[in-house]
């Protein structure tokens, strides 16, 4: 399937890429994209949070008060949960919150998003994303120039230079990474999509492997 290229000036360019219709053309799995996107967030978590129990709190060695004979009740610990002072019952330990999900699903994701931003017309490949001056007021040129300025945008490049990320590491609703390392909850979370064509032909060749 034949896709038309944009100029980085916002035109529409006579040339065309092909695109992969095992990646960019398949009906789109939600349930997939849940499964990837979940686990990417959940990875992102510290798990760090911990409390005491009435093992690690200071204190509460000694036996408060003889066993029988006083009339109240017996208590062994003064750091016991249920008192002023006293561990913590049930409380959160350090943990990991990563959750497994295969391969395959999370390719199927990827291409189910790719193909859904497509499908929605949300999908915007550039044929050369040349960006050489590193400032941020001609990056945000870019994105006014395919009227992207109120919209959440992300920009998914075959190799990112480090003048493209001064250039727009400032700019609201602008994420860049470059493709390889980009998460479907990256490629998902945008109102549109921009692919340089080395971008597109990495996930024409990456993503065709099952």
């Amino acid at each position: 399937m034949d896709y038309k290229l944009y100029s980085i000036k916002g035109s529409e360019s006579s040339k065309k890429l092909k695109l992969n219709k095992d990646v960019f053309g398949v009906e789109p799995n939600e349930h997939c994209i849940y499964l990837a996107v979940k686990a990417e967030l959940a990875s992102l978590r510290q798990g760090t949070s911990s409390s005491k129990t009435r093992a690690e709190v200071r204190g509460g060695g000694a036996k408060p008060w003889r066993q029988k004979g006083t009339g109240r009740a017996r208590v062994g610990s003064t750091r016991n949960p249920s008192r002023v002072h006293g561990g913590a019952a049930f409380g959160p330990k350090p943990r990991k919150y990563n959750l497994k999900v295969n391969k395959k699903v999370k390719k199927v994701a990827k291409k189910s998003v790719l193909s859904k931003k497509l499908i929605d017309k949300k999908l915007i490949i550039i044929d050369d994303f040349s960006f050489e001056s590193g400032k941020t007021k001609d990056f945000m040129k870019i994105i006014k120039d395919f009227n992207l300025d109120d919209k959440k945008t992300t920009v998914l490049l075959n190799e990112v230079e480090d003048k493209m990320i001064l250039g727009s590491r400032n700019i609201r609703n602008v994420y860049l990474s470059d493709a390889g390392s980009a998460s479907t909850a990256d490629l998902l979370d945008c109102d549109t999509l921009i692919l340089d064509k080395r971008a597109a032909e990495y996930y024409n060749e990456d993503l065709k492997k099952s």
